[in-house]
Order: C-alpha cells, then structure tokens, then sequence
C-alpha cells in the first residue's frame, strides 16, 4: 500500500496527517507513507525529523485583500499553480500512491486535484468548522470526505461519502491533578488556569493575562505558555511568585491539562480536539485574523456543546472578561459540567477511523 500525504504549512495542517500516518503504520507496517510540502511550511523540518520522505511542490496561497497589489500578485499565484498541478502529475506519476490523503494548506490543492483528475483514491481531512477552500472545490472529486464538526457539513455541496469523524489529536496520560501541579511547584489545592496561545504565543490573550495577574493569583495558580515572541517582554515584569509558573513552551502538555481546572487560549482545530479528547472546560478567544474567521466556527460549536465560553479579542482585556474568567475558574459545578460536556464532543479515535478508511480506499483499486 502506497499512500501520499499533502498537506501542511501549519501544525494544524501537518499534525493530523502525521496522526493519521502513524497509525497506518500501525496498522500496516510496510505501507510506503510519502508526503508532499513546501520548502516554507512546518512540514519542511517536521516530515524529515519523523523519518517520512518529503516531496517538495512549491506552491504559494492566494492574497485575500482586494487592492491592486493583491491581484497582481494573485496572478503571479494561479501562474504558480498551474505549474505546481504539473509537477504534482509528475509527482502521482512516479509514485503511483493508492490514495492520496489531503489535510489543508498550499500544497494540498494541486495534489488532491492531479490525483483527482488521474482518477486516484483521494481523502480529505478537514480540520474546521468553516472547510477551507481546498475542502470545498475539491470535495465534489474526492473519493471521501471527513470533517472535524459536525457544523460543516452545510457549507459542502456533496453530501455522499462525507463523514464527521473528528480531528486526530496528540494523546495525554493525564495525571492526577494534585500531582501535577506539584510538577509545576505550584500549590495543590487551589484552582489552576492553564492559558497558552500557540508556540509563538497570542499577544491580546498574553497582555490580559499580565495586566490581571495580581487577580488571577489571589486565588488561584497560573500555568502560562506565553510563546518565543513575548517570553523576555512578559518574565521581565513578572516577579517570582509560589502561584505562577511561566515559560515560552510547555514540554509536558498532559501534566499541564491535568493540573488545569480552566483553559484559556485560542480555537484552533487541533487545541480543540485536545480539549475535547480529555474533556476540559475552556474560555476561547478566537483568533481575529485567521482565514474566513475560522477560529470563530470553532468556538461557536464548543459553545453550542456548552463546553467552552467565547470571549471576544478586542474585549479579553475588559475588567469583567477577566472577573467572568475567575468567575468559571471558582465555579466546580459548573467547571464539571463544562468538562462532561467537552468529552461528549470528543473523537478520540479519530486517527484510527481514518487509517481504517484510507486502507479500504487502498484495497478498492
């Protein structure tokens, strides 16, 4: 069995494809697993570092501004893509993979549409709420079509073959929530908020966090990822405290769950299958830029689950978004019930299902 992988950019757009990968390995040890890149995205260090080939399609994204300067750009793109279709031809040509599994990003596109067109097995995995616009140009094509949200599906015309299956997510062994705050050297019996914006961090959520910091810890502990970008700006104004633990990274996310009462952070799919997996209450701030207000869909459909709260970004450092935050953080009951919640939306299985359904694609050829 012959499967190529494209997809990437971002981790968010890389990690469920490698989720799914592994456990084709799993499952059928001496399956080829091949995936397609760019020399730009996350894929360019990752793909190699975990022992899977990389083939390098350059390829760039479209410009969603409407100025002069944008289009002229765009032109520039569809040129690039056009060329970037043949070399993915070239690509499914030499490889001859049985399926060929598309996950979002620049990349995905051009494969998923030559194979498409050289009449291949094609599986799509979308990741949002919102699909991108990949997902749906090109789910009409595609042999299969899974989605993360049950939301989704109206957005896509094809409605055969399209399935909710869930994110695949990174797995935690949750330790017990005394002694994981005890790795952190935070103390045991208070409420902890778990607050993290990515590896480079979110700036709004960051900022709030500082300028409420005294609040947060007159009550409770503080476990805070602040990413590469803040960490200097942000450590060089906090004072040592028994209540806040501080880093640019947390090595040991499973320890940082289970120590967490609370999360605060941003809604990208993958942090939401994560939550949802292990069944944490969360506040969400989506982030305002991202393509299409994705983050926005995301969040809207933990809420829908009453398993989250949404605070805006323009309004996270308001006084009463902060007082509502500490607010849930004291509230065990409902903090329970949020919990359940989260779980009742949960795939942890995710990464499995879809190894199954790219391996009865293979078998069809």
């Amino acid at each position: 069995m012959n499967v190529l992988f494209a997809g990437g950019g971002t981790g968010g757009h890389l990690y469920p494809a490698v989720a799914m990968a592994g456990e084709l390995r799993k499952l059928v040890p001496d399956a080829e697993i091949s995936f397609a890149g760019t020399t730009t995205g996350i894929e360019a260090t990752e793909v190699p570092r975990l022992g899977y080939r990389l083939h390098l399609i350059p390829v760039r994204g479209l410009k969603r501004g409407g100025s002069l300067a944008d289009l002229i750009a765009n032109i520039g793109v569809v040129a690039d893509f056009v060329a970037a279709l043949g070399r993915a031809v070239a690509l499914i040509k030499r490889e001859s993979p049985d399926v060929v599994v598309g996950t979002g990003g620049f990349v995905s596109a051009p494969l998923l549409l030559a194979a498409q067109l050289m009449g291949k097995k094609t599986l799509i995995q979308e990741q949002n709420a919102f699909p991108g616009v990949t997902t749906k140009l090109l789910a009409v094509l595609a042999s299969e079509v899974h989605l993360s949200f049950e939301e989704a599906r109206r957005f896509l015309v094809k409605k055969k073959q399209l399935f909710v299956s869930g994110n695949p997510a990174r797995s935690f062994a949750l330790q017990h929530a005394a002694l994981a705050r005890h790795q952190f050297s935070l103390y045991e019996d208070r409420p902890t908020l778990l607050v993290f914006g990515g590896s480079r961090g979110a700036r709004s959520i960051n900022n709030a966090v500082l300028h409420a910091l005294n609040e947060i810890t007159a009550s409770a502990n503080l476990i805070w990822q602040t990413g590469t970008l803040d960490f200097d700006r942000i450590k060089s104004q906090v004072k040592s405290s028994p209540y806040v633990w501080i880093s640019p990274y947390i090595e040991d996310m499973g320890a940082a769950y289970g120590a967490a009462d609370l999360v605060l952070c941003r809604a990208g799919a993958s942090s939401l299958a994560e939550l949802t997996n292990i069944g944490k209450p969360s506040v969400l701030v989506p982030y305002p830029y991202a393509t299409d207000d994705h983050q926005r869909h995301n969040a809207r459909a933990l809420v829908a689950g009453s398993a989250s709260m949404v605070i805006d970004d323009d309004c996270l450092e308001h006084q009463n978004s902060i007082k509502d935050i500490l607010e849930l953080l004291h509230d065990a009951v409902k903090l329970g019930r949020m919990g359940a919640a989260s779980l009742n939306l949960a795939y942890p299985d995710a990464a499995h299902k879809l190894a199954l359904r790219i391996i009865s694609l293979a078998k069809k050829n």
